[in-house]
């Protein structure tokens, strides 16, 4: 992998689809300082990493990583509030990532309304 596919949103968050342990080490290459995984464990099936090989990953690149799984279909007023929590509190640049970055995305623009 030689680029993230990561999608910038604002200056200092991008959102990802899905990514491979490996990622992080690039993610830290480019700046980012803090990953934020909003995909379920398992929902993939086998082949999906599980939040505890990302966060080792993530860590071992000296990133701070976060977990805060949510449903693809609908993220709860508390869900949207933990991630304004996330936003408020990590390091920046953040990268957020889910099966596709549509969720990360929703939750961002749901949690900046707060």
């Amino acid at each position: 992998m030689s680029s993230l596919p990561a999608q910038a949103v604002t200056a200092d968050f991008a959102v990802a689809p899905q990514l491979e342990p490996a990622a992080m080490a690039l993610a830290a290459a480019q700046g980012f300082r803090s990953v934020v995984n909003n995909r379920p464990d398992g929902e993939g099936g086998p082949g999906q990493p599980s939040s505890q090989a990302m966060r080792a990953a993530a860590e071992a690149a000296g990133l701070v990583y976060a977990f805060l799984p949510v449903s693809g279909g609908y993220q709860s007023p508390e869900e949207i509030a933990q991630f304004r929590q996330l936003i408020d509190t990590l390091p920046k640049p953040m990268l957020a990532f889910c099966r596709s970055g549509a969720r990360s995305t929703r939750l961002y623009m749901q949690a900046r309304e707060l």
